[in-house]
Formats: C-alpha cells, structure tokens, sequence
C-alpha cells in the first residue's frame, strides 16, 4: 500500500534537486552587498594601515558572518516565510533545503567566519562579528521580531556593526569614529523597514509580526518615518562636524539627507501609503550613496 503525501513543503522539495543557487540565497546576497559595502568603508576610512590580504580576509569573514546571520534568520523564521508574499520562495520556507541543513549551514558559516577573523585579523574585530551574529538571531530573530513592537529599533543594532568590523580591523579597537558610523546605520534602519512594513502590513498581519503598521496603524508609522528621518539627517552631519570628514561629504549628507526628509514628509502628508515603496528604495540608495561619500571625502 502506497502512501500519499499531503505536506506541501515536502512535495516541493521532491519536485528538484538543491541547488548551489538555493544556498546561495541563504546568505541574503541583497542584504549582504550592504553590509560588506559598510563594513569596507569603515576599514578605508580608519586611521592607520593595513595589508590588503587582511583586509581581504577581514572582509571575507564579514561577508561570512552576514551570510550565517542571514541563513540562521531562514531557518528559524521558516514557518513564517511561507505565510508572508515577499519570502514564501525562500528555500526554507520551500523545503526545498531541509531545515537541518539551513542550521548546520548558519552554524558552520558563523564559527568559521568568527575564527578566521580572530587568527588573521585580531580579537577585536573577531568579537563585533561574533556579537552581530548572536544579536541578529538571538535578540532579533528569536526574541524581539515576533514579540515586540521596538523590533527594528533595537534590532537594527545588528546590521549597524560592519562598519565598526572594518574599522577595528584596522585598528584594533573599538573608536568614537567608528561609533558614529554605528550610530548612522543604527538610525536609518527604522524609517527604511517601516516604509517596506507600510506597503507589506498584509503580510506582517497575516504571520503575527508585530510591526508598527500592524500595531499602531499606518499614521503613526509615518509619524516615527518622519521623526527618525530628522534624526537620521543630523546624523548624518556628524562626521562633517567632528572632522572626521570634509566639505564634499557635508555637502553630499545635505542633500541626500533632504531628499530623504522630502519623501518622508510627503508620505507623511498623503492619505495611502503609494510613497512607502519609494521611500524604502531610495532609503538603500541613501546609505550606498552617503558612505560613498565618505570614501570619497576620504580621498580628496
């Protein structure tokens, strides 16, 4: 006697192999591309010098970190993915990669990036890859996201790291500089999820995700869009007014830093949330654009 499957997830899985690209997208490359941008701009911009070949593995072992971050993310998150349009094709929530797999993959990854850091690089940069790892799947992933409705605020201290990875890898400590680079990703983070948040509440709605659009409706949520983009534009002066950096990047934070507030208030302003997904792609291009800036500055 035969007997018949009804799980969806193990149908799909059956239905083709595994594929080198399906590990891949654990690693989140789109988010990832961000976080090694960052976490080179702090290791360009730091005093003193470094062998590129360290800088390369420092870099390496980031992209690493991320990536384990990222797929530790998936698999514990696999049971809420399927319910929600923007990651249902994650291949966790797919089946497509067994759930063990998915861990075993997050945990190799993690170690292996924290211990690499640690022998080529130095303890110190070592420890921040380490702590954004086990923030982002511990205080993030597992307690703050389905619990609380501050879970981009505090958890967007995760992503904030990699710059302060690449300047201590430089370094070797921990520095006020590089805390400020801390500080500007750290704000940008809310007004850039809660626009996506804004125009994909369904889908938070719908896996219990206690955004801020889901809890406290679509108006307040502009509300703190606009508040953290103001500071979020002081933030971004910061560098120019500690010398950290010159005219070109104080004249680039202004305008970019303007824009950014412009969409934020017309969204603020407007009845439907049309703008969200303009606000949340620009937010991407901001931070690309203003640590540019940075380098650039650092340069001229």
């Amino acid at each position: 006697m035969s007997v018949i499957s009804h799980n969806p997830l193990e149908t799909l899985n059956h239905q083709r192999e595994t594929t080198v690209g399906d590990y891949f997208s654990l690693l989140k490359p789109r988010v990832m591309s961000l976080v090694v941008f960052s976490a080179i701009t702090g290791l360009i911009i730091a005093p003193g010098t470094i062998h590129p070949f360290i800088a390369a593995i420092a870099i390496l072992c980031t992209a690493i970190g991320a990536g384990a971050a990222g797929a530790l993310n998936m698999w514990y998150d696999r049971d809420i993915d399927i319910i929600m349009t923007r990651t249902k094709n994650r291949p966790t929530a797919t089946g497509v990669i067994p759930e063990y797999e998915a861990l075993a993959f997050g945990i190799i990854l993690s170690v292996t990036s924290v211990i690499l850091m640690w022998i080529c690089v130095n303890t110190v940069a070592a420890v921040l890859l380490l702590a954004s790892i086990l923030f982002y799947f511990f205080i993030y992933t597992v307690w703050l996201k389905r619990s609380s409705i501050q879970n981009i605020v505090i958890g967007g201290a995760a992503g904030a790291f990699p710059p302060m990875i690449g300047w201590a890898a430089v370094t070797g400590n921990i520095e006020f500089n590089s805390l400020i680079l801390f500080l500007i990703i750290f704000v940008w983070t809310p007004p850039h999820f809660w626009a996506l948040a804004l125009y994909k509440s369904d889908d938070y709605k719908s896996a219990n995700i206690p955004m801020m659009p889901v809890v406290k409706g679509a108006n307040y949520t502009k509300k703190q869009i606009l508040l953290y983009s103001v500071i979020l534009g002081v933030s971004s002066l910061l560098p120019a007014f500690i010398k950290m950096a010159g005219k070109f990047y104080l004249v680039s934070a202004v305008i970019l830093s303007a824009y950014f507030l412009y969409l934020a208030v017309r969204l603020y302003k407007e009845q439907d949330n049309k703008l969200a997904p303009r606000l949340f792609g620009f937010s991407i291009i901001y931070l690309f654009a203003l640590f540019s800036a940075l380098i650039i500055d650092y340069y001229l």
